[in-house]
Protein backbone atom coordinates (compact mmCIF):
# COMPACT_ATOMS: atom_id res chain seq x y z
CA UNK A 1 0.00 0.00 0.00
CA UNK A 2 2.86 2.61 0.80
CA UNK A 3 4.54 2.19 -2.09
CA UNK A 4 1.61 2.44 -4.26
CA UNK A 5 0.61 5.47 -2.42
CA UNK A 6 4.31 7.20 -2.98
CA UNK A 7 4.06 6.86 -6.34
CA UNK A 8 0.48 8.45 -6.64
CA UNK A 9 2.12 11.43 -4.30
CA UNK A 10 4.89 11.57 -6.82
CA UNK A 11 2.42 11.88 -9.29
CA UNK A 12 0.33 14.17 -8.13
CA UNK A 13 2.75 16.92 -7.18
CA UNK A 14 4.27 16.09 -10.92
CA UNK A 15 1.87 16.97 -12.51
CA UNK A 16 0.34 20.23 -10.55
CA UNK A 17 1.06 22.71 -7.68
CA UNK A 18 0.32 21.51 -4.28
CA UNK A 19 0.60 24.28 -1.95
CA UNK A 20 0.21 22.23 1.11
CA UNK A 21 -0.83 18.96 3.14
CA UNK A 22 -4.78 19.31 3.43
CA UNK A 23 -5.03 19.74 -0.27
CA UNK A 24 -2.49 16.65 -1.22
CA UNK A 25 -4.69 14.55 0.95
CA UNK A 26 -7.78 15.73 -0.70
CA UNK A 27 -6.16 14.68 -4.05
CA UNK A 28 -5.25 11.54 -2.32
CA UNK A 29 -9.04 10.60 -1.64
CA UNK A 30 -9.89 11.32 -4.63
CA UNK A 31 -7.32 8.87 -5.96
CA UNK A 32 -8.70 6.34 -3.22
CA UNK A 33 -5.83 6.87 -0.54
CA UNK A 34 -7.19 7.90 2.27
CA UNK A 35 -4.70 9.14 4.65
CA UNK A 36 -3.91 10.72 7.96
CA UNK A 37 -2.20 13.93 8.51
CA UNK A 38 0.35 11.70 9.94
CA UNK A 39 0.52 9.55 7.33
CA UNK A 40 1.23 11.96 4.91
CA UNK A 41 3.48 13.87 7.17
CA UNK A 42 5.76 10.81 7.01
CA UNK A 43 5.28 10.52 3.56
CA UNK A 44 6.61 13.68 2.25
CA UNK A 45 9.45 13.46 4.75
CA UNK A 46 10.47 9.52 3.53
CA UNK A 47 9.75 10.80 -0.17
CA UNK A 48 12.25 13.89 0.46
CA UNK A 49 9.61 16.43 -0.53
CA UNK A 50 10.07 20.46 -0.46
CA UNK A 51 8.07 22.48 0.02
CA UNK A 52 9.01 25.88 -1.76
CA UNK A 53 7.34 29.11 -3.22
CA UNK A 54 4.57 27.13 -5.39
CA UNK A 55 4.47 24.13 -2.67
CA UNK A 56 5.47 20.64 -2.69
CA UNK A 57 8.09 19.39 -5.24
CA UNK A 58 10.27 16.55 -5.80
CA UNK A 59 13.86 17.04 -5.85
CA UNK A 60 15.05 18.31 -9.31
CA UNK A 61 17.57 15.58 -10.57
CA UNK A 62 17.57 13.14 -7.73
CA UNK A 63 16.83 9.67 -7.99
CA UNK A 64 13.77 9.56 -5.30
CA UNK A 65 14.51 5.68 -4.16
CA UNK A 66 13.62 5.73 -0.47
CA UNK A 67 16.92 5.06 0.74
CA UNK A 68 18.62 7.88 -1.54
CA UNK A 69 18.81 11.34 -0.05
CA UNK A 70 19.18 14.47 -1.61
CA UNK A 71 22.60 15.78 -2.33
CA UNK A 72 23.00 18.50 0.13
CA UNK A 73 24.70 20.58 -3.00
CA UNK A 74 21.23 19.98 -4.10
CA UNK A 75 18.82 21.28 -1.72
CA UNK A 76 21.27 24.83 -0.66
CA UNK A 77 21.28 25.35 -4.68
CA UNK A 78 17.58 25.38 -4.56
CA UNK A 79 16.37 26.78 -1.33
CA UNK A 80 19.22 28.93 0.16
CA UNK A 81 20.23 32.89 -0.99
CA UNK A 82 22.92 33.40 1.56
CA UNK A 83 24.59 32.67 5.03
CA UNK A 84 26.18 35.17 7.75
CA UNK A 85 27.97 34.16 10.86
CA UNK A 86 27.45 35.49 14.45
CA UNK A 87 30.50 33.63 16.45
CA UNK A 88 29.76 29.98 16.54
CA UNK A 89 26.26 30.26 14.60
CA UNK A 90 26.02 30.71 10.98
CA UNK A 91 22.20 31.28 9.67
CA UNK A 92 21.23 30.58 6.36
CA UNK A 93 18.60 32.28 4.87
CA UNK A 94 16.43 30.72 2.39
CA UNK A 95 13.63 30.89 0.22
CA UNK A 96 10.38 30.81 1.83
CA UNK A 97 9.67 27.21 2.33
CA UNK A 98 12.96 26.08 2.33
CA UNK A 99 14.49 26.02 5.96
CA UNK A 100 13.54 22.46 6.48
CA UNK A 101 14.64 21.18 3.93
CA UNK A 102 17.64 22.74 3.88
CA UNK A 103 18.00 22.09 7.54
CA UNK A 104 17.13 18.39 7.07
CA UNK A 105 19.95 17.99 4.26
CA UNK A 106 22.86 19.86 6.10
CA UNK A 107 21.37 17.81 9.55
CA UNK A 108 22.09 14.37 7.20
CA UNK A 109 25.64 15.57 6.33
CA UNK A 110 26.63 15.21 9.98
CA UNK A 111 29.68 17.60 9.49
CA UNK A 112 32.21 17.75 12.26
CA UNK A 113 32.07 21.44 12.55
CA UNK A 114 28.43 21.23 13.55
CA UNK A 115 26.63 20.48 16.55
CA UNK A 116 22.87 20.77 14.82
CA UNK A 117 20.09 23.41 13.31
CA UNK A 118 16.91 24.84 13.85
CA UNK A 119 14.77 25.89 11.07
CA UNK A 120 11.86 28.22 10.72
CA UNK A 121 10.70 29.21 7.62
CA UNK A 122 13.02 30.68 5.62
CA UNK A 123 15.81 30.77 7.75
CA UNK A 124 18.34 28.30 9.38
CA UNK A 125 20.32 28.33 12.86
CA UNK A 126 23.78 26.10 12.90
CA UNK A 127 25.44 26.04 15.99
CA UNK A 128 29.16 24.78 15.52
CA UNK A 129 31.15 24.56 19.00
CA UNK A 130 33.29 27.54 18.00
CA UNK A 131 33.64 30.27 16.13
CA UNK A 132 36.61 28.73 13.93
CA UNK A 133 34.65 25.88 12.96
CA UNK A 134 31.70 28.18 12.12
CA UNK A 135 34.15 30.09 10.05
CA UNK A 136 35.30 26.97 8.20
CA UNK A 137 31.72 25.59 7.64
CA UNK A 138 30.62 29.75 6.32
CA UNK A 139 33.36 28.93 3.86
CA UNK A 140 32.14 25.19 2.87
CA UNK A 141 28.23 26.65 2.64
CA UNK A 142 29.05 29.72 0.42
CA UNK A 143 30.83 27.56 -2.20
CA UNK A 144 27.48 25.39 -2.40
CA UNK A 145 25.18 28.30 -2.50
CA UNK A 146 26.92 29.83 -5.86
Amino acid sequence: MKPERHTVIREIVASAPVVNQHELRRKLVRRGFDVTQATLSRDIREMRLYKGPGGYTLPNGVDMEEDNEPRVEDVLGGFALKVKQAQNQLVVITTQGGAQPVALAIDHEEWPEMVGTIAGDDTVLIICPDNKQASKLLERLEEMIR
